[in-house]
């Protein structure tokens, strides 16, 4: 089993910026990926950004590229992503992600006023 523990989040201006946090613990693997995924109520869950612990290059939506950094800090086991010039359409809940075996965190809520 792998736990992850989601930080930051919360209410932003369109505009703004806002990081995102989220540490992995448990069975980790030697081989990993870490990402965070979106979901607004009545939509699928989509990726917004993934990074793996030895293919570290990343992997972002395209809705997200250009305003979106994904990194690791693998000897924490923690992924952060930096969302910048942040849309009212980017506002959704925030999913950390890791794989193998699936985990998922329980969210964090992103909103961004207009």
């Amino acid at each position: 089993q792998v736990q992850l523990v989601e930080s930051g989040g919360g209410l932003v201006e369109a505009g703004g910026s806002l990081r995102l946090s989220c540490t992995a613990s448990g069975s980790i693997s030697t081989v990993n990926n870490m990402g965070w995924y979106r979901q607004v109520p009545g939509k699928l869950r989509e990726l917004v950004a993934a990074i793996g612990n030895v293919s570290t290059t990343p992997t972002y939506a395209a809705a997200v590229k250009g305003r979106c950094t994904i990194s690791r800090d693998t000897s924490r086991n923690t992924v952060h992503l930096q969302l910048d010039k942040l849309k009212p359409e980017d506002t959704a809940m925030y999913y950390c992600h890791y794989y193998p075996g699936n985990f998922w965190g329980r969210g964090t809520q992103v909103t961004v006023s207009s």
